[in-house]
Parts: structure tokens; sequence; C-alpha cells
């Protein structure tokens, strides 16, 4: 039996607004990684079962390893269909946003939206959501906005209404944002889910190699690069930091996706409890991606010296400046914070 983890008066709300909508929206936050895609795409297929007029738009596109999934040709991208994106925008009766906690993370879609009176409909697991929202489905405590998604339908239309399209995005989206359920997949009903996945009829080992088997060789080549030449381990504070310029992700055609999963690679070594990852994508802004393993708090690193937030292990920010000033940053992060690396 599934825990019924969203509120009963909330699913029946949700249910009333589809009833009275015809042209819904869904929109996931920028730079989508498997979750975004994965949550948006999977309940796309699911209102399109219902009769209605559902579109994905997101504020940019997503990496090529996510674009087999069912329909994924489907999704509007506002930065580059600005014209198609705003005007499913301003026809929409009703807008779900998925797996963000602000309209700040959709970009100028959230301008957007935020001129428009149309409701909005929150289901996410970031902790902290803005009141932003005509109703908060936040649920800090799922594995991912996926999961959420099939708890939603489930609970809506039933187990018969998970078809295999619906199953293999919700997987993809599980399954990207626990890094293959070696975190935040302690709660037994993500077993349960994945086995209504399964009954599916997907074939979770297939997606699997869909997602991570394939790359390209000049990820691999950067890896390699990054490994050898760009990690440094701070063993001391029980932590590791590594860095891209944007002249080293030219050099190796860096292109979306290619940097996915990197900041996890130093978790591996022995003793390592905190990774930190700095990109230049473009000159002058450094990406953060931060991940952590036990009850270190990412988050608030996130929140205090570079800009963001996100879950405890799993968060991310951004610096404006030079490279060199971004490592000041986490260097200043990793003093102040040593005491709880080390206990």
């Amino acid at each position: 039996m599934i825990e019924k983890i969203i509120d009963a008066d909330n699913i029946t709300a949700v249910k009333k607004y589809i009833e009275e909508s015809a042209d819904i929206v869904i929109m996931a936050h920028r730079n989508p990684d498997g979750d975004a895609v994965g949550s948006s795409t999977a309940l796309m297929h699911y209102l399109r079962g219902l009769g209605k007029n559902a579109h994905v738009v997101l504020p940019n596109g997503f990496p090529d390893f996510l674009k087999w999934l069912p329909a994924a040709d489907e999704v509007v991208a506002y930065d580059t269909d600005k014209e198609k994106a705003v005007n499913l925008l301003n026809d929409a009766d009703l807008f779900f946003c998925l797996d963000f906690n602000a309209l700040s993370r959709v970009a100028e879609i959230g301008d957007v939206v935020s001129a428009l009176g149309t409701p909005r409909i929150l289901l996410d697991h970031h902790p902290f959501p803005e009141n932003e929202f005509t109703l908060s489905l936040s649920h800090p405590q799922a594995c991912s906005t996926a999961e959420l998604v099939f708890r939603l339908i489930y609970r809506l239309s039933g187990e018969m209404a998970i078809t295999k399209d619906i199953a293999e995005c919700i997987y993809t989206g599980m399954m990207t944002d626990t890094g293959c359920f070696a975190y935040a997949s302690n709660n037994k009903d993500i077993y349960i889910i994945i086995s209504y996945l399964i009954a599916a009829g997907i074939d979770k080992d297939l997606i699997y190699r869909k997602v991570f088997y394939n790359y390209s060789v000049n990820r691999m080549k950067l890896f390699g690069f990054v490994m050898y030449d760009k990690m440094k381990v701070f063993t001391a504070s029980n932590a590791a930091l590594i860095t891209l310029t944007y002249k080293e992700m030219r050099r190796f055609n860096v292109v979306k996706g290619d940097t996915e999963g990197l900041v996890n690679q130093p978790l591996q070594i022995k003793g390592v409890r905190f990774s930190c990852f700095l990109r230049e994508e473009v000159p002058g802004k450094i990406n953060v991606s931060l991940r952590s393993v036990d009850d270190f708090p990412c988050n608030k690193v996130a929140a205090e010296f570079f800009g963001g937030g996100g879950h405890m292990n799993a968060s991310g920010g951004e610096v404006y400046g030079t490279m060199d000033y971004a490592i000041e940053r986490f260097k200043a992060a990793l003093s102040k914070y040593s005491s709880l690396l080390t206990k």
C-alpha cells in the first residue's frame, strides 16, 4: 500500500482544475535534467489521455541522452522557439509547475506567467516553495518530482492510467534524481512504485542504458581530463573541487549533458563527503553544482555562498565573476563548514 502523502483536498482541487481546463501547459526549471523532463512529459501524456491539449514548455533545451523519451521531440524550448512558447502560455487555462519552487527558476517564462491570471499548480519536491502558486503540492520527502507525478496520477485515475509511455518517463525521472537509487531512495514506496512501472511494460535495464550508455567520445575524454588534471581533493576537510573554464569546455566541444554526473565522481573517493563542481559555460558566469553524502547540508552552502539552493545532498547556484573568485567562494564555504565535514 502506497502512503497517501498528497492531501485528499489537494487531489480533489487538482481534479477540478483539470476538468475545467482544455489547454494546459506544463513547465519545469531551466537547464532541465532527467527529473524535470521525465516528470513533465509523463504528466503531458496523462493529460492528453484525458483529452486535454497539453504541452511542455521549458526555458531551454535538455541533454541528448533524454531525447529518446516518448514525445520528447514535442517539448517546446522558450529560448529557441519563443513565439510558439509564448502563444502556448497565453492560450493556457492552467499551468503545472514541476520540479521548481519559484518562478525565477523558469527564467523569462516566469515573467510571462506572472503577468497572466492563469491558475498555477506547483508539484515539486524542493524545500521552501515561494508563495506564487494557486495550489501548492510541495513534498520534499519525495525522491523526485517524477515520483509525485506517479502519486498524483495514481490518486486521480488509478494504476490503469499508467501507460508504458508514462511509466518510462516517470522511471527516468526517479532514476536520474536519485543517482540510480544511490541516495534519497530509502522509502519503501519508491520500490512499490517501480513495481507498478514494470507492470506497465518498462524495461528498466534498457532505460538505464539509454540514459547512461549514450555519451560521446568527447565526454569520455572530458571525464578523463577532469579526473586527472582538474580535481583537487581537500583531504583535511573531506571535500573535493572540480573546475572547468570556458576555454576548457570549448576544447572538448562540450554540449548540453556532457558534464552531467561529473560532480558525483569525487564522492567515490574514500573519505570525501562534499563535492563542488564549478563550470564556466559562458565567460563571466560560473555555474555551481554541489553534492554530499550523509547529513552535510549542500543547500545551506548553496544559499549562503552561491545564491542558490536545493536539497540537502544535491544543490546548486551561480557566481558572476572570474573562476578565481568562484574558487575563493568555495574555500570560504569550506572554511565555515569544515567542522561539519570532519565530525
